[in-house]
Parts: C-alpha cells; structure tokens; sequence
C-alpha cells in the first residue's frame, strides 16, 4: 500500500510556484478557485491511489486548521 510522500521532490521549488502562480494570473476569484478545483482533481486522479488521497486531504486539513487557530 502506498503512502502519502510530502519529502520535497521539485528539482526547482520555485518554478513549480511560478507555473501556479502565473497560471492564477489575471483570473478572478471565481475563476481562480474553479482553476484550482480542476488542478485538484487532475491531480487526485493521477494519484489513483484512494488511502494517499486520504492521507494528502488529512494533511492539507491539518494545515488548514493550523492556520485558522493562528488567525484567532
């Protein structure tokens, strides 16, 4: 059974944001946030794997809520 593997695995991080980031680029709101929904499930189906996309959604919940308390 695979595992969710967050090691850093982008030979240059920073383009990687670059490509996101531009990609958001001129878009609004409501164009942005359906741009991510497609990118998230593009990406859910290349995973294919139901427990690491678990585990990936745990995770970014985690992160979530960790910020969410910071704000408070």
């Amino acid at each position: 059974m695979a595992h969710l593997d967050t090691s850093p695995r982008f030979p240059d991080p920073d383009a990687a944001f670059r490509l996101i980031v531009e990609a958001h680029r001129g878009l609004t709101e409501a164009a942005s946030a359906d741009l991510n929904a497609r990118l998230v499930l593009l990406l859910a189906n290349h995973i294919g794997d139901p427990q690491v996309l678990a585990e990936a959604l745990a995770a970014a919940a985690a992160a979530s809520e960790g910020r969410r308390s910071d704000r408070s």
